[in-house]
């Protein structure tokens, strides 16, 4: 296989090594090493723990009102090891892997592997330049899937985190009023608005009663100021100083 050169390589990060060898490091698979410690295994241990602080850290901030319980749940979809192979492969970094005899083309290596050269890359960023270009590489990358995880089947309760916001606010309880429902039988959409007190909130459509209810609960944070898009236009919780006070007379 013909080897990446490793200009190219750091066009695709988006990063430029002072130090050539941590990227030569972290390109050499172990079955190419003479010696274990000279692969790209130390790499990737650093790496994991830098991907976890760095993803870690952006949840702790970017959601100010889920639980512990909530946020290792965002995190273990957005960090998984099939998302890493995913994002080492829209990188190719599986191609400019340097691989010993019998592992075979890049398109056939497992999951695993191509997860620990993203890995590695980050933990060889980190040497290189500290936590700051291992922080932007990360989020460059795994952000959208992070919004994925915080918008799709694995992301945080918007319910919960309603609930929550309308306590610490002193308004009602959230309740959840279907509008209108459209479909046959089988594939039924339903139109869902929460209602707090006196204040409706805009209504939103879902595929099933539960998935309106999460739409209409986030549309709900949307307008009372805690979900907000940040400069990437990734949408996160706001703290609760900087939130905005409900208005007793809007959305009514």
């Amino acid at each position: 296989m013909k080897e990446i050169p490793f200009a190219e390589v750091q066009d695709r990060i988006g990063y430029q090594f002072k130090d050539i060898t941590l990227l030569e490091t972290a390109l050499t698979h172990a079955s190419l090493s003479d010696h274990r410690s000279k692969s790209n295994e130390r790499q990737e241990f650093l790496g994991d723990a830098v991907l976890g602080l760095v993803v870690c850290e952006h949840l702790f901030r970017s959601l100010a009102e889920s639980l512990e319980g909530d946020l290792t749940k965002v995190k273990s979809h957005a960090v998984s090891r099939q998302v890493c192979a995913e994002i080492a492969v829209e990188l190719k970094l599986n191609e400019a892997l340097r691989l010993g005899k019998g592992m075979g083309p890049a398109a056939t290596l497992p999951g695993s592997v191509s997860a620990a050269v993203l890995e590695s890359i980050i933990g060889a960023i980190y040497l290189d330049g500290g936590l700051a270009p291992a922080q932007a590489f990360i989020l460059t990358h795994l952000g959208p899937r992070i919004n994925e995880s915080l918008h799709g089947g694995h992301q945080h309760n918007f319910k919960s985190v309603l609930q929550q916001t309308l306590v610490s606010l002193r308004m009602s309880p959230p309740i959840y009023m279907i509008l209108d429902e459209k479909g046959p039988d089988h594939a039924k959409c339903f139109e869902i608005a929460v209602l707090s007190g006196d204040r409706k909130f805009i209504s939103c459509w879902g595929a099933s009663k539960k998935a309106g209810e999460q739409a209409a609960a986030q549309s709900a944070l949307r307008e009372l100021g805690v979900i907000a898009l940040d400069e990437r236009g990734i949408e996160i919780a706001r703290p609760i100083a900087s939130r905005i006070r409900p208005d007793s007379s809007a959305g009514k």
